[in-house]
Order: C-alpha cells, then sequence, then structure tokens
C-alpha cells in the first residue's frame, strides 16, 4: 500500500473547483494574447477586446478538460520511457532557472555560468535518485535573446536523461524543439516520444501574458508536453487564506488549459505550480514553509481529481548555505511532495528562494529523496510468514544476523544511503576526520564528478546540434561559445 497524504475532504476539492469557475466568468482571466482570445472566443467565451478579459463558461473548460491527456511519458535520449506523468507516480528533478551558484568553499553566491551548469547537469546525471534534468540555471555570459536554447544545449551535450525545461520567447522555443527533433529524427517522432517538457507560467492573478499564452499554442500544436506553473503568493498576489490560493490556482490553471486544447486538443499539459506564502515580516516569498508545502499538496490533490497529471516546486530551501534550515525545510517539503503522490517535484539544490543552486545541497538532498521513495514503497510483505517462522532456531538470542534471509533481505527492505549520511560510530566519525554534512557532500560531489564520462553521442547529431546553436549564437552577438 502506497502510503498517501490528502489535506483536503471531497467536499472542498468540490468549492475549489466551482469556485475557480465562478472566478473564470467573474472577474474573468486577462488574456493577453489576440490568438488565444479568437480561440477563446470562438469556443463559446465572452471577450472584452478592450480590456482583454475574457469570461470563460464552465462548459467550455469542461470540454477542455476532458480531452486532455491524463497520462504520458518522458523519454530518455535512448527513447525508453523514463518518467511516468500521471497516477500516484513520484519523480524528483533539480530546481530550474537560478541565477546564483553557491561556492562551496567560500559559501559564496556567484552569477551562474555556463562551466556551474555543466557541473551541476553532470552531477544530475550521476545521481539515480533523479529521473530528469533541468536547466537548473542561468548562463550569465550568454545573451538574453538564447540563454533559454543555450541552457538546453548544455544539458543535452552532458546527459541522456528526460528534460524538465522552459523558454523565454516564441522564437527560442522553436528552436528549441528543432534542437531535440536532432535526436527524435522528426517533429512527430518527437510527439510520440517526447525527451522534454517546458515550463509556461501564468502571472498572478488570473493573467495569462502575451508570451505564456503563445507558449501554450504553440506547444500544444507541437505537441510538446506543457507544464503550467502557477505562482499565486498567498497575502500579496493572491488571497491570504491557503485555502483561496488553491482556488486562484485552479482557475489560472483551467483557464490555461482551454487554451491550450482549444489550440490542439489532445496535447499533453501538467496541472504545476510554485506557490509560495508572503512573508509579511521580510518581504519573501519562503519556499520552505510547510504551508507552501500545504498548498502544493492541496492544489496537486485537485489536479488528481481531475484525472491531470502533477508537478510542483518542494525540497528547496531558504537558506543561504547547506545547513541544518537547509536539511529541514528540504527533507519535510521532499516528503510531503512524495506522500501527495506529486509526479514531478523541482526544486532540489535550491537555496534563497530558488534564486540559487548548489551541487552540494543536490547530493544532499538526493538522500532525502531516497528515503521519501522508500517510504512511497510502505511496508511489503517479504516472506511467507510475517515472523513465525524467522523465529526457528533462534532460542531467545538475537542471532539474526546469522539468518541467510537477512543478508538476503536486508538491502530490499533498508535503503542504504551513501557516505554524505553519517551513520558511523563517534570513534568512526573522528578517525574519518569530524567531518560534517556539508564537508562529506563536497567529498561526494568531487567523486562524482571524477567518476562521470560523457554519454555517447552520434557525431552526426552532435555536429548538427553544434552547428545551429552556434549559428543563432553569433545572430545574437557572440563570437564563440563558452569552453565546457
Amino acid at each position: 500500500m502506497q502510503p498517501r497524504l490528502e489535506l483536503l475532504s471531497q467536499g472542498l476539492v468540490d468549492r475549489i473547483i466551482d469556485e475557480a469557475f465562478q472566478l473564470m466568468l467573474k472577474p474573468g482571466i486577462k488574456v493577453q494574447s489576440e490568438e488565444a482570445r479568437a480561440l477563446l472566443a470562438e469556443a463559446g467565451a465572452r471577450v472584452d477586446a478592450n480590456s482583454e478579459i475574457v469570461r470563460i463558461p464552465e462548459m467550455v473548460a469542461r470540454k477542455a478538460l476532458e480531452t486532455t491527456p491524463h497520462t504520458f511519458n518522458l523519454f530518455d535520449r535512448k527513447g525508453n520511457p523514463t518518467v511516468f506523468y500521471g497516477g500516484d507516480a513520484v519523480h524528483f528533478d533539480p530546481g530550474s532557472s537560478g541565477v546564483h551558484v553557491l561556492d562551496p568553499d567560500t559559501l559564496e553566491h556567484k552569477p551562474s555560468y555556463a562551466a556551474d551548469l555543466a557541473r551541476l547537469v553532470k552531477v544530475t546525471e550521476m545521481l539515480p535518485q533523479y529521473d530528469a534534468q533541468s536547466t537548473a540555471v542561468v548562463c550569465n555570459e550568454i545573451p538574453k535573446a538564447v540563454g533559454d536554447l543555450y541552457r538546453l544545449y548544455v544539458v543535452l551535450m552532458f546527459s541522456t536523461k528526460p528534460i524538465i525545461t522552459g523558454s523565454f520567447s516564441i522564437k527560442t522555443l522553436q528552436s528549441m524543439i528543432d534542437m531535440l527533433t536532432i535526436f527524435a529524427g522528426s517533429r512527430s517522432a518527437l510527439a510520440e516520444k517526447p525527451q522534454a517538457v517546458f515550463d509556461v507560467c501564468p502571472s498572478p492573478p488570473l493573467i495569462w501574458s502575451e508570451f505564456g499564452s503563445q507558449n501554450l499554442i504553440e506547444l500544444a500544436r507541437a505537441g510538446v508536453p506543457a507544464q503550467m506553473v502557477s505562482m499565486p503568493l498567498a497575502g500579496a498576489a493572491a488571497p491570504v487564506t491557503l485555502l483561496g490560493s488553491v482556488t486562484q490556482h485552479a482557475a489560472e490553471s483551467i483557464s490555461g488549459i482551454t487554451i491550450h486544447q482549444l489550440a490542439k486538443a489532445g496535447s499533453p499539459i501538467v496541472w504545476g505550480g510554485a506557490p509560495a506564502i508572503f512573508d509579511m515580516r521580510k518581504g519573501t516569498t519562503p519556499m520552505g514553509a510547510i504551508e507552501t508545502a500545504m498548498i502544493d499538496a492541496s492544489y496537486a490533490q485537485v489536479g488528481k481529481s481531475l484525472g491531470l497529471p502533477t508537478h510542483t516546486y518542494l525540497c528547496a530551501s531558504d537558506s543561504k548555505i547547506v545547513d541544518a534550515q537547509a536539511g529541514m525545510e528540504s527533507g519535510i517539503t521532499a516528503m510531503i511532495g512524495a506522500l501527495a503522490g506529486i509526479n514531478m517535484i523541482s526544486g532540489a539544490g535550491m537555496l534563497d528562494f530558488l534564486a540559487c543552486q548548489s551541487a552540494e545541497k543536490l547530493v544532499v538532498d538526493a538522500e532525502g529523496i531516497a528515503m521519501a521513495k522508500r517510504m512511497l514503497a510502505g511496508m511489503q510483505v517479504q516472506t511467507e510468514s510475517l515472523a513465525t517462522a524467522l523465529f526457528e532456531g533462534i532460542n531467545f538470542k538475537g542471532d539474526f544476523l546469522k539468518q541467510k534471509i537477512t543478508r538476503e533481505l536486508f538491502s530490499k527492505e533498508q535503503y542504504l544511503p551513501s557516505a554524505v549520511i553519517d551513520r558511523d560510530s563517534i570513534r568512526g566519525w573522528q578517525e574519518s576526520g569530524s567531518k560534517d554534512t556539508f564537508a562529506r557532500a563536497k567529498d561526494r560531489t568531487n567523486q562524482l564528478l571524477r567518476e562521470y564520462q560523457q554519454p555517447t553521442m552520434d557525431e552526426g547529431q552532435k555536429k548538427e546540434l553544434q552547428s545551429m546553436v552556434e549559428k543563432l549564437a553569433r545572430d545574437a552577438g557572440m563570437d564563440q561559445l563558452p569552453e565546457l
């Protein structure tokens, strides 16, 4: 039995969905894309072209929800289904789009560059706890005009795992789809076996911008999975109540699905988000707060009630270094997300309200993720009798270690952590240098980087990818790509 966390009664779920439909009529949804407004108007929505406000009837939205796929897979470079979106499957990937990295030696937050992204990708590739890669940090030396596609390029060069990514413009979105098509063979083949999902963000409260709307439309028509990342900010850009924020999330997400499915019915889309509470004392958006995790688990439960694939941002911390606070916030929220059965949980490795990435924190978080996954595996019946047969010959002595069954099953019953987790005696710990968790994580990170081997790639595909990115970079004013 997979353990499950649910915070909402069915009655509350129904009220949230009902009020979300009410919000889509009054005050309505501000849709800043003319093409999206035209699609909605043709489907029966009432559109005010001057204010850009669209009032979407429940019947129109319900029809879109009916055509939305309940499940889909992401595939690795070899064409293997690696990530399953749907049901209670749970996967993790690093958080995305940080602007800083934590220097492991000075503990400074430094602007992130291409080499930093490559380092994060390599570490993620070596850790089986991460089922997908992400375009984890912005490469600050790359022009903004091609920054999004360059991040995807780095991931493709150093990893074969599926990718959680996103574009910063419609022009580069098409280029990024073309980059993935190099490995898929054709756009139709990419739609059949998608290797990446693209984040698309509404603007709170209740706004689908020109770019966000067009992103939904283009991804739908390409058949490439879209992942909505609704970001209600409880008390600032959303109602102060947690349930109010969950309701706003539902209205933004259902309206996004409606635009998406009107562009091409049956294209895959994910009910995702990165909400937070607003800390009025500091003016910050705490991603490690328990209330943030409660909003996440609740909106995921609403999405599941509609039969939709789910995503969230958890396993992150607001701490500035990899310390006890980082471990507490990341571990607790990773477990909450896992028990809520959220299909993709982003955020591992992140500090400082999602602004900073740390390879060392990725390594620590991988241990917490492994423990969460072990919890999801639940209590399993491994033997014919639960205990009685295991007591044969024991004779009131603690000799279970001598049993063959103990040697056979202990590694199945227990998750065996890496050396990042200290389970030694105090003498053994002292003899190993009395290192704290962060020091052990630094050692583990360096070990993974030493052992990393770049995946083999067809030379023709590699040259095509490199020449495509080099040309786009030159058009953006770069003389050459950074050394990786």
